[in-house]
C-alpha cells in the first residue's frame, strides 16, 4: 500500500480543529487551564523521572551501539544513493534547527543559574561554577542530540531504504503494519503536527521577548505587547519568503548564514575576552563532562529528596523538551540526510553539533564566569536573577564593539527564528501531505502564517506557558511509543543487514560473463563502450534474457513481469512473492568518465540493481546465459534470505 496523494484532509483538518481547541483552552480558561497542565507536568516529572533518565540513556547507548555496529554500513537510501548536501551545508541545516536560538538564550545564563543555584556544591564558588559548566555540558551534549538522531535514522530508513512516507507514522511500521496508512496513522502525524506547532510557536513567542528586551537594552526602545507583536509579523514575512523558496535556496542559506555568524561570534568572544583561560577552561570541561558522564545520566537524587525539584526542573524539563521537539526535529534532520550510511550519520549528528555546543558554552559561559568572579561584575548575576534574555546583551557590554556584537546577537537570533519556524512550517506541511514535500505553496503559506499567528495571540492573551507546558506534557506517551519504535527499528535493520550479506559474495566475475574474443574484450578495455553500445547491449542481450526468465518464473506459477523506465534508460524484473519480499533485479545504463589510458570523454556501463539499490557492477558485454545465470544466483540469494529471516 502507498499514500501517493499531496494533501491529507484527514491530518490537515484534524490539527486545524486540535490546535484550535488547545488555543481557546490556553486564552478562554487561561488559568485553571495552566494549572490543570502545570499540575499534569509537576506529577509526571515528579513520578516518571526515572522513566525519562532511563529512556534517555537507553537512546544514547542505542546511537552508539548503532556506530559501532555492523548496522553502521546500511545506507539511508538505496545502496547507490549519494549525499543530498555536502556535509558543510547539512552541519549548519540540522543545528540551526536542532537547538541554534537555544543556545543564544542560554549560553550565558544557564551556566551562570546553576552557579547561583547549584544542586550539589556551595553557592556562587569556584566549585559551583565547574560543576554550573558540567551541568550545562550535560544538558545540551550528546544526550539532546541522540533523541533528535534516533527519529531521524528509523524515519530516514524506512521512507529511503522502504518507500515509507517521510513522516512520524512511518516509525511505527514495523509495530502496526499496514495500519500506518489509515486511521491509526493519521492520528500519529496529527499528533506530531501539533506537538510542532506549540513547540515553535511557544519559542518563538518567547525568542521575540529576548529580541525585544535587546532592542530596549541597546536603544531604549520600550518592551510593549504591541513591539513584539510587531517583531513576530516581521519574522513570519521573513520566514514565508524563505519556505516558498524551498530547502536548497530558503533554509540552507540562512543556515549557512547563521553558522558562519556563530563562528565568527565565538571568535569574536575568545580573541576579545580571556583567551588562555578559556583554551584550558575547554579542555577541564570536557574531561569533567566526559568523567562524570556516565554518573549524571543515570543520576535521580534518589538519597536527597529535596533536590527532586532541582531534577524535574532541569534534567527532566530539558529531556522531555528535546523529546518534544523530537519529532519536528528528527523529520527534518531525515528530510537533508538522504544517502548517508547510519555510522557517517551518527558521528555527524551526534559529535559534530556537540563539539561546537561545548566550545560554545564555555566561551560564553566561563567568559561569564571571569567577569562575574574575577571583575566582580555583579551586574550580570543581577541580570540573570531578573530577567534572563537581559543576560547576552548585559554580557557583551564589558567587550570592545559591544554595540555591534549585541547588533549582531539579535541579527543572528531573529535568523535563528526564521529558520526554525521555516523548517517547522516545511515538517507539518510534509505531515499533513503524506511526506510530500513538493506541495502547493498555499499549504506552506498557510503553516508559515499559523505559527506566527498562534505565537502572537499567546504572547497577546498570556497564553505562551500553558501551550509550552501541553507541548512538554505530549513528551511523556511520546517517549513510551518510541522504545516500541526503537525496537522496530533494530529488527527491520537486522533483516536488512542478513540482506546485505546474502548478496555480498558475487556469483561471477567480470570476466567469465562475457562471450567475446579476449581480443574483442581487450579492445573494449581500451576503447571502452559508447552508448550505442550499451543500448545495443540492452536490446539484443538484457530484454532477450529477461524475456527468458519471465517466462520460466510464470511457468512455476510465480508473478513476474518486466518494468521498463526508457526516460531513464532502466529496466528490471519484478516478481511477486505474496506478503513477503518481492525480488528485484534490474539493468540501468550508466556514464562515467573515461580512465586515463581509454579513447573518448565518456564511457557506459550496464549495471546491476536489485531492490536496495545499485549493487556496483557492470554486466554490459556479458553473454545471455551469463546474465541469466546472474539473475537466478540473486534470486537464490534472495530466497536464502528470506528464508534465514522467517
Amino acid at each position: 500500500m502507498n499514500l501517493k496523494k499531496e494533501f491529507n484532509p484527514s491530518v490537515f483538518y484534524t490539527t486545524v480543529i486540535c490546535l484550535s481547541v488547545l488555543l481557546l483552552l490556553a486564552l478562554v480558561f487561561k488559568e485553571s487551564f495552566l494549572a490543570v497542565a502545570k499540575s499534569a507536568q509537576i506529577f509526571i516529572t515528579e513520578t516518571f523521572s526515572w522513566f525519562y533518565i532511563l529512556s534517555a540513556a537507553i537512546i544514547l547507548l542505542a546511537c552508539i551501539f548503532l556506530m559501532f555496529s555492523r548496522y553502521g554500513d546500511i545506507k539511508l537510501g538505496p545502496d547507490h544513493a549519494k549525499p543530498s548536501y555536502k556535509n558543510g551545508s547539512w552541519f549548519a541545516m540540522l543545528f540551526a534547527a536542532g537547538m541554534g536560538i537555544g543556545l543564544m538564550f542560554f549560553g550565558v545564563s544557564e551556566p551562570l543559574m546553576h552557579y547561583i543555584t547549584p544542586p550539589s556544591a556551595e553557592p556562587e564558588t569556584i566549585e559551583a561554577a565547574k560543576k554550573a559548566i558540567t551541568i550545562t555540558f550535560f544538558h545540551w551534549g550528546l544526550n539532546a542530540w541522540a533523541i533528535y538522531g534516533i527519529i531521524a535514522i528509523i524515519l530516514a530508513f524506512f521512507a529511503y531504504r522502504h518507500n515509507l512516507p517521510l513522516t512520524l507514522r512511518s516509525a511505527f511500521y514495523p509495530i502496526v503494519g499496514d495500519k500506518i496508512y489509515g486511521r491509526f496513522g493519521d492520528m500519529i502525524d496529527v499528533f506530531a503536527a501539533v506537538a510542532t506547532l506549540c513547540g515553535v510557536a511557544t519559542s518563538l513567542g518567547y525568542g521575540v521577548l529576548q529580541i525585544n528586551a535587546g532592542f530596549s537594552y541597546l536603544f531604549g526602545i520600550t518592551m510593549t505587547t504591541g513591539m513584539q507583536i510587531s517583531i513576530i509579523a516581521i519574522i513570519t514575512v521573513f520566514v514565508t519568503l524563505s519556505a516558498t523558496s524551498g530547502v536548497d535556496k530558503g533554509i540552507k542559506i540562512l543556515s549557512n548564514t547563521n553558522m558562519i555568524l556563530a563562528v565568527l561570534l565565538v571568535l569574536f568572544i575568545l580573541v576579545l575576552g580571556n583567551t588562555t583561560y578559556l583554551f584550558k577552561s575547554i579542555l577541564e570541561n570536557t574531561g569533567n563532562y566526559i568523567t562524570s558522564f556516565i554518573g549524571d545520566n543515570l543520576n535521580l537524587y534518589a538519597y536527597d529528596k529535596q533536590k527532586d525539584s532541582w531534577l524535574g526542573g532541569w534534567t527532566v524539563f530539558y529531556w522531555a523538551w528535546w523529546l518534544s521537539w523530537s519529532p519536528f526535529v528528527g523529520m527534518f534532520i531525515a528530510r537533508i540526510s538522504r544517502g548517508r550510511t547510519i555510522r557517517e550519520f551518527v558521528v555527524g549528528v551526534l559529535f559534530v553539533p556537540t563539539g561546537f555546543t561545548f566550545i560554545w558554552m564555555t566561551v560564553f559561559g566561563n567568559s561569564a564566569f571571569d567577569l562575574v568572579i574575577g571583575q566582580n561584575f555583579t551586574a550580570l548575576v543581577d541580570a540573570v536573577n531578573k530577567d534572563a534574555s537581559l543576560a547576552l546583551f548585559v554580557f557583551l557590554e564589558k567587550f570592545p564593539l559591544s554595540s555591534v556584537l549585541s547588533g549582531i546577537a539579535i541579527f543572528m537570533i531573529a535568523l535563528f527564528f526564521i529558520t526554525s519556524a521555516d523548517s517547522a512550517a516545511m515538517v507539518i506541511d510534509m505531515l499533513c501531505s503524506n511526506g510530500k514535500d513538493d506541495t502547493p505553496k498555499w499549504q506552506k503559506l498557510f503553516w508559515c502564517v499559523t505559527i506566527g499567528l498562534v505565537a502572537a495571540i499567546l504572547l497577546y492573551a498570556g497564553g505562551l506557558d500553558a501551550l509550552q507546558t501541553i507541548a512538554i506534557l505530549s513528551a511523556f506517551p511520546f517517549t513510551i511509543a518510541l522504545m516500541g519504535c526503537m525496537y522496530g527499528l533494530f529488527k527491520a535493520l537486522r533483516i536488512d543487514s542478513e540482506k546485505k550479506q546474502t548478496q555480498s559474495v558475487r556469483n561471477l566475475p567480470l570476466n567469465i560473463g562475457s562471450s567475446k574474443r579476449w581480443q574483442d574484450r581487450l579492445k573494449d578495455i581500451i576503447d571502452t563502450p559508447d552508448k550505442d553500445d550499451a543500448l545495443e547491449f540492452l536490446e539484443d542481450t538484457i530484454k532477450p534474457a529477461f524475456n527468458e526468465i519471465v517466462d520460466e518464473f510464470k511457468k512455476n506459477s510465480l508473478e513476474a513481469k518486466i518494468v521498463e523506465d526508457k526516460a531513464k534508460s532502466k529496466i528490471h524484473i519484478l516478481v511477486g512473492l505474496g506478503d513477503e519480499a518481492s525480488f528485484i533485479y534490474g539493468i540501468k545504463l550508466l556514464s562515467s568518465t573515461s580512465p586515463d589510458y581509454a579513447d573518448g570523454d565518456n564511457y557506459y556501463r550496464a549495471d546491476v540493481y536489485l531492490a536496495e539499490g545499485g549493487q556496483g557492477y557492470d554486466i554490459l558485454g556479458w553473454s545471455k546465459p551469463a546474465v541469466i545465470n546472474d539473475i537466478i544466483e540473486q534470486y537464490r540469494k534472495h530466497m536464502h534470505f528470506l528464508h534465514r529471516t522467517r
